[in-house]
């Protein structure tokens, strides 16, 4: 249902950001905001702010941004009648309930319709395999050694092979194409109509950590390809910030993941016992994921496949939970492929064995390099001491560092002052590379972005100034308009921090942000809001308010005189350059106060 406007207002006003965020982000003050490590990057220097005065947050490492319910919306994938109802409870404040009408299930948020869409989607498979007519998929599953209570336990299901059954059957429920379509299990072709995405097919809904089914991934039965197929991004589903079966490994209240690289892992480790699995999706590991489980674990066990693309991928993963600040291992899987075909040829035992024997995964790390080289060749032992020092040089603590120099010495049985020579040279010679790329990164670019990058930055300015000066309005009003803003999302924005100010109250970025539907205008918004006053005051303040005001309004009628003179509108010609003339007298008197 849709709450008055009112109503969410005095929720979000009556929950303060920096107590809410605080409980989830370790907050620390900085000047008039909080700052504190990002909770959706990888990062160890604080980038996150969160402002009192402003009721928004913004990262300047990431660029995510919003106020108090697009944080839990962010945060725990929350809807924002989900995130609206907790921080409602949160102040006591009691909202209306009312059972949902026809009309207030159309006018649904579309993320609510689409989780309920996939709802009824995986009823519908599950109930298909328990049919007649999923006899087949049934048995591939019991094949593979899954009882009845782990296939109910996934909810596991299967697609027709009709193409068009799910179709049917959510058309039925009332279901309009568009959202079939959004949703990700429907296509529509000119020639074909309608069709399901997918069919025949052995189905394993995908869930988000709060059991809310957010899309699909399905398994042929028979040869067809692909193989395996996932359900398309969507605004509930991005495969780049799930892991399958985390709903379920959080609750394990073990301090530890194992990460899988498919469905039938999970399903059969959790089978066994190893209720901590889960599973990326069929994709690179990425670093929002490394991100999701820091969250849940401080360690995690790489179980991924033994053959050669198994191995990539877990070198690919290693620096990425690195970066992410958990501790990584490497399970030996040999002589089996993955932890299916282990369990089922050694038992759960044995593999519990291999969790206590896993590998720390700098070690491993080496243990492939190690096979590249031939260490009876001097040459070849030389460059691989090499490779090692590079390696090294991810240990940015020099305690850290140093213990592992130690024990590669050791191990290698190098001397530990040579190892460490090694290493103090590589890291001079990438500081070197890295310098050179700087300055070619600089040169790269034009002075036209770096013009239109300085604007967006004095109107966000503006924008910030009249966010923390409740009388600032009042002075350029007859100046500045929303037209002159010109960047990306200020104009929007600016119309709408405008019409704040000209009905008399503060102007609240946090209500402003609201007013946008997508988190990436969200954050855009919040980002406008942000800029840095920095720590001027009195005079130099008046001086720095005057050449932001000037350049903007600068900016905007050269603008329009370029477009003036290409349509060769002589008349409105003449005014701007009237306009420019009174400028350059209001610039100086700005300047004076």
């Amino acid at each position: 249902m849709y709450y008055p406007e009112e109503l969410v207002e005095e929720v979000r006003e009556r929950n303060d950001i920096v107590d809410v965020i605080g409980g989830y982000v370790r907050l620390k003050r900085s000047g008039a905001n909080y700052m504190g490590l990002c909770p959706f990057h990888n990062e160890k220097s604080p980038s996150f702010s969160v402002s009192g005065t402003k009721q928004m947050y913004h990262c300047f490492g990431c660029g995510v941004g919003g106020n108090v319910f697009t944080f839990l919306m962010e945060y725990e994938n929350y809807t924002f009648a989900e995130a609206l109802k907790v921080l409602a409870e949160r102040a006591g404040i009691r909202l209306p309930e009312e059972e949902y009408s026809a009309e207030a299930r159309r006018q649904a948020d579309l993320r609510s319709r689409l989780l309920e869409v996939n709802k009824e989607a995986g009823r519908y498979y599950y109930y298909q395999l328990k049919s007649e007519r999923g006899g087949n998929a049934w048995s591939y599953l019991t094949g593979r050694g899954l009882t009845d209570q782990t296939i109910a336990h996934f909810g596991l299901g299967y697609a027709g092979r009709l193409g068009n059954e799910l179709y049917r059957y959510l058309k039925g429920k009332g279901y309009p194409d568009e959202l079939l379509v959004k949703s990700g299990l429907i296509t529509v072709d000119e020639k074909r109509g309608a069709a399901d995405k997918f069919w025949n097919r052995v189905m394993f809904p995908i869930m988000d950590v709060n059991n809310r089914v957010i899309g699909f991934g399905g398994r042929v039965m028979g040869d067809g390809m692909p193989k395996y197929l996932n359900s398309p991004e969507t605004p509930i589903f991005d495969k780049s910030r799930s892991l399958y079966g985390l709903n379920y490994a959080r609750q394990s209240r073990k301090n530890s993941i194992l990460l899988c690289e498919g469905y039938m892992d999970v399903i059969a480790l959790h089978q066994a016992g190893f209720t901590n699995a889960a599973a990326s999706l069929g994709t690179a590991f990425t670093g929002l994921q490394a991100a999701l489980l820091s969250r849940y674990a401080k360690e995690v066990y790489l179980t991924y496949d033994s053959d050669e693309a198994g191995v990539k991928a877990a070198l690919r993963a290693i620096p990425i939970l690195r970066e992410a600040g958990l501790t990584a291992k490497v399970i030996n899987m040999k002589p089996y492929k993955d932890p299916d075909e282990f369990i089922k040829a050694l038992g759960a035992e044995a593999f519990g064995k291999r969790i206590q024997e896993a590998v720390n995964s700098f070690y491993f790390e080496i243990d492939v390099l190690r096979e590249q080289f031939n260490l009876e060749d001097p040459e070849e032992k030389t460059r691989f001491f090499n490779e090692i020092a590079k390696k090294l040089l991810v240990f940015t603590e020099e305690l850290e560092r140093n213990n592992y120099m130690e024990a590669i010495a050791r191990r290698y049985q190098v001397s530990y002052d040579n190892l460490r020579r090694l290493v103090n040279r590589q890291g001079a010679m990438q500081s070197v590379v890295i310098r050179s790329d700087r300055r070619e990164r600089r040169q790269e670019n034009t002075k036209k972005d770096k013009a239109r990058e300085g604007m967006m930055q004095s109107q966000s300015l503006l924008l910030t100034w009249l966010a923390e000066d409740g009388e600032l309005f009042g002075r350029i009003r007859e100046i500045i308009s929303p037209k002159d803003f010109t960047e990306g999302l200020c104009r929007e924005v600016a119309e709408m921090a405008f019409r704040q100010c000209e009905s008399g109250g503060p102007l609240r970025p946090a209500d402003l942000i609201s007013r946008f539907e997508s988190k990436e205008e969200q954050a855009q918004a919040a980002e406008l809001f942000s800029a840095s006053l920095g720590e001027l005051s009195g005079r130099g303040r008046e001086k720095a308010l005057a050449e932001t005001v000037y350049r903007i309004k600068k900016n905007s009628l050269d603008a329009e005189s370029r477009r003036a003179a290409e349509s060769g509108d002589g008349q409105a010609l003449q005014r701007i350059i009237m306009e420019q003339a009174n400028l350059r007298k209001l610039h100086i008197s700005l300047k004076n106060g």
